[in-house]
């Protein structure tokens, strides 16, 4: 029995211990800062492996984002709490409400406060995803570390159930929630600094895969204009003077005819760009804007 659990808990690359790391209770700050530094590069790496899995599911996901569908992250711990964080700057970023939604085990006190052990609870995870009535259009991306966290795969089972596109975000290969999805990302970062702290490389990875496929997407979606957030939430002084650059950028105007069409506009930055750019009115912009499916560069008549 004890040889059987050892096999067990070793299994997992992220639960192994490195040897290069045994020693670092004798280094200096300098020296595990180095360390530290040397090992996070492994991410970069191990994100580039994983590239054409990576690509492959954008590609579904936006296509269903497009056709009306939504985006559900699900995780647990350090998996949720990075994937709630995504989740939560998609408005401010693309001005998207509703439809890119992350579920947290244990709720969103576990946000802030443990609840470690709300991951082991499949019903849950099941139930919670259920309550979102998710659909074909829609896709659901499950994250952890390990691939074998309950709640995630209970969530995974029930938007299989409903014909939901299933995406799995690990950090080890051939894991149950790999085999559980339709397309399965495994971003293989090795041993942790610390063992067993996922919340280091492979939190990281998450986090940077996250960014790929939010970014990605809503670019797909018309959020932006080139490498320009002109879906941005001019919600206070920094994000309006951002918005303020962003219109001077594309209509090559000055600071206060910028600030004047974007006034005049509610502050927002395509209805402004299209305004200015024809002289048209608010609601003349928005038509224009409307009939382009929210694509500002087919709206200014430089795509088709």
């Amino acid at each position: 029995m004890r040889q059987r659990i050892e096999k067990e808990v070793s299994e997992p690359v992220t639960e192994q211990n490195d040897r290069r790391f045994l020693r670092v209770g004798s280094m200096s700050v300098g020296e595990l800062a180095e360390l530290m530094n040397s090992t996070d590069a492994q991410v970069h790496e191990a994100v580039g492996r994983a590239l054409p899995a990576i690509t492959a599911a954008i590609e579904r996901i936006a296509q269903r984002f497009m056709s009306g569908g939504r985006l559900v992250y699900v995780g647990a711990g350090t998996s949720g709490r990075i994937a709630t964080l995504d989740a939560s700057e998609i408005y401010p970023t693309f001005g998207i409400q509703g439809r890119v939604i992350a579920l947290m085990a244990g709720g969103q006190d576990a946000l802030v406060n443990p609840a470690e052990g709300a991951e082991d609870d499949l019903a849950a995870g099941k139930s919670e995803a259920t309550a979102l009535n998710l659909g074909p259009k829609d896709t659901l991306v499950g994250l952890a570390s390990s691939g074998s966290t309950p709640y995630v795969l209970g969530a995974m089972e029930a938007a299989k159930e409903a014909g939901t596109l299933v995406v799995s975000l690990t950090c080890n290969s051939d894991s149950k929630m790999s085999r559980a999805s339709d397309l399965a990302i495994e971003v293989v970062v090795g041993p942790e600094f610390l063992a067993g702290s996922t919340r280091l490389k492979a939190g990281s990875a998450q986090k940077m895969v996250l960014n790929m496929i939010s970014t990605i997407t809503m670019m797909k979606a018309g959020k932006t204009y080139g490498n320009l957030m002109v879906d941005v939430v001019a919600s206070n002084a920094k994000l309006r003077k951002r918005a303020i650059r962003i219109l001077r950028e594309i209509e090559q105007c000055d600071a206060a005819a910028a600030q004047a069409a974007l006034e005049a506009n509610d502050w927002n930055v395509k209805v402004a760009v299209v305004a200015h750019r024809f002289g048209v009115s608010s609601k003349e912009a928005t038509q224009l804007l409307d009939e382009s499916g929210g694509y500002l560069a087919k709206a200014l008549g430089e795509v088709e």
